[in-house]
């Protein structure tokens, strides 16, 4: 078969290249809980997060309405790999538990990460990343309602950005709020392994060691039928 012709394909998971955010909220008890995620995407001074339902993060968030997003530069895969399959919650939900992850109450030794105050909101900022936005809560909305068996498992947050904190060397010069694209070097995550903007992997992938399959039950019902459902059966290779 050619390699120009398009196959039909069912990837478990879409994860076709984001930037990876660290992800810090406020837990119960005053603390604070670090979360890696790659589900997000911004439009002007908003941001959409996608988050499992079940998780410490989502659980802070809404229960606080306040986050701080941290954006990792492609140096610090290190960071995210200590933080990858750790969850703040104990116990563990059971949609983890299959994919070995384990409960961490403090994230921040763990990674040898190190929190700074944050402007408006409790949640720390962390140090080390590049990129910092402080922000708060507009609406949450459950995804997949096509699907009575998965309505809610997944969720999609928009966040207002309050305030975006920088390092100086980011900032192009001769603009007060511009950052330069070309000092700007994201972490990103594609199909659960990590990149940069210079092409091939920083890294090996903590996460990258799950297999994908392990994210299918979570984007087909059991009880509704879709057009597609069957596509991972195909053998067109």
């Amino acid at each position: 078969m050619s390699s120009t012709e398009h196959t039909v394909i069912s990837p478990a998971i879409l994860y076709w290249g984001t930037p990876v955010v660290l992800i810090t909220s406020e837990n119960e008890d005053g603390s604070s809980n670090i979360s890696p995620m790659s589900s997000a995407w911004w439009l002007g001074h908003s941001c959409m997060l996608g988050l499992d339902a079940s998780s410490k993060t989502t659980e802070n968030i809404l229960r606080t309405n306040e986050c701080v997003l941290n954006l990792p530069s492609d140096s610090m895969a290190g960071y995210v790999n200590k933080l990858a399959c750790t969850t703040g919650s104990n116990p563990v939900p059971g949609s983890k538990i299959s994919r070995n992850y384990e409960f961490v109450k403090d994230k921040w030794t763990r990674a040898g990460l190190n929190p700074q105050p944050s402007s408006f909101i409790a949640p720390p900022r962390i140090a080390e990343c590049p990129v910092q936005m402080e922000c708060q809560v507009v609406q949450v909305n459950g995804l997949r309602k096509d699907l009575p068996d998965r309505a809610g498992v997944l969720l999609a947050i928009e966040v207002r950005v309050l305030r975006v904190h920088v390092l100086q060397s980011l900032r192009m010069e001769g603009h007060a709020n511009r950052v330069d694209p070309h000092k700007w070097r994201p972490l990103i995550m594609s199909f659960q392994e990590l990149y940069g903007l210079s092409g091939g992997k920083v890294t090996t992938s903590t996460l990258g060691r799950i297999p994908e399959e392990k994210y299918r039950g979570i984007t087909r019902s059991d009880v509704v039928k879709l057009p597609g459902d069957d596509d991972d059966e195909i053998l067109d290779v």
